[in-house]
């Protein structure tokens, strides 16, 4: 009954986020949600743009966060070794959304959750590995990789699935004109797309697409990230660890290399881009993982309950670590550095 809830919740939660973002978020003023003056130029001030793109990409790391602790913990892994594994991944795949972004498109502000995937899924068993060989009294462990990587798994499909609603604030990761496709996926898209309005979109000065209906790839892959999510949730509260660690994985990464096609923003110079590369790298590591990963042996494996992780992450220490994280997170994503802003003061005369 408890899984029934929790589950049906989140995707209820989930529904509306994703029905509210498609119907607002391409518009202009869902772009810039405030403007920190900087230097003083003149009579005005140069201001540094803070981005609903940033708030948004905050929510769903946070989001994914939770998730894995919820996840986590309710398989009753020991709490520190959770955070600690928790802090390892975000300190690694944080800066490599950027440098490896900057490696394939050759520019500086842009991101990439796709190469920092990639790089997670690399580092994540090396970071057990050393966890698990903690020496006492500072002992964290122990970890079992296969949970940990299902609860990753599961809690990226969320994130990377609500992080699309950034994309459809800052107007990144944009599919195609649809006047551009074959009459087959105009037909078949001819009620549901997007259009974006506003200069400082980058669909608008990357591609010059203001105001064209375009493939709404952001809201499929946001749906069908979350959808695989709960699905992989499910798996993973009924005990089936691997099979929610490669459905998770298997979806979101065959739909990265497919969507790839759709898409009309530039993702190198490459026929097969970076990213779907690293997609293919990924499935192929999880897929390996899965098989050599052991289920059973010295680590036992309870069936997961989530009465453990609300005992366990309902305290100030918790909820002072999620902060850190949205905070961390909005500072990395939220400080535009492609867009900028004049500032003026003035006295409103008639009220002094």
């Amino acid at each position: 009954m408890d899984q029934i809830i929790f589950i049906t919740g989140m995707a209820m939660m989930v529904a509306g986020s994703l029905w509210w973002g498609f119907r607002s978020l391409p518009e202009e003023k869902w772009q810039i949600m405030a403007v920190l003056p900087r230097h003083k130029t003149g009579t005005g001030w140069q201001g540094r743009n803070l981005t609903y793109y940033g708030l948004l990409s905050a929510n769903a790391y946070t989001f994914a966060v939770i998730l894995f602790l919820v996840l986590a913990t309710a398989a009753r892994i020991p709490l520190p070794g959770v955070c600690l594994f928790a802090a390892g991944v975000l300190a690694v795949c944080l800066p490599a959304s950027k440098i490896i972004a900057r490696i394939v498109e050759k520019k500086k502000g842009t991101l990439t959750v796709g190469g920092a995937v990639f790089v997670g899924i690399l580092v994540s068993p090396v970071l057990v590995f050393f966890i698990n060989r903690i020496p006492e009294p500072f002992m964290v462990g122990p970890l079992h990789p296969l949970v940990l990587l299902s609860a990753v798994s599961i809690a990226y499909a969320y994130g990377e699935g609500l992080g699309r609603l950034a994309c459809l604030s800052f107007g990144c990761c944009y599919g195609k004109p649809l006047a551009q496709c074959h009459p087959c996926i105009q037909k078949l898209f001819s009620r549901f797309y997007l259009v974006f309005t506003g200069p400082l979109k980058k669909i608008t000065y990357a591609s010059g697409y203001d105001g064209q209906k375009v493939l709404p790839v952001q809201i499929i892959t946001a749906a069908l990230y979350t959808g695989t999510g709960l699905a992989g949730t499910a798996l993973f509260l009924n005990g089936y660890f691997r099979f929610a660690f490669l459905i998770t994985l298997a979806v979101t990464q065959i739909w990265r290399f497919v969507s790839e096609f759709l898409r009309a923003d530039f993702r190198g110079d490459l026929t097969i881009s970076a990213y779907q590369i690293m997609a293919l790298a990924t499935l192929g590591c999880a897929g390996a993982m899965a098989l050599l990963l052991p289920v059973d042996g010295s680590l036992p494996l309870p069936l997961p309950r989530l009465q453990e992780a609300v005992s366990v992450l309902w305290n100030p220490w918790m909820v002072l670590f999620v902060q850190g994280v949205w905070a961390a997170a909005f500072l990395h994503t939220g400080k535009s550095v492609v867009t900028g802003s004049s500032i003026f003061f003035h006295v409103e005369k008639t009220r002094i």
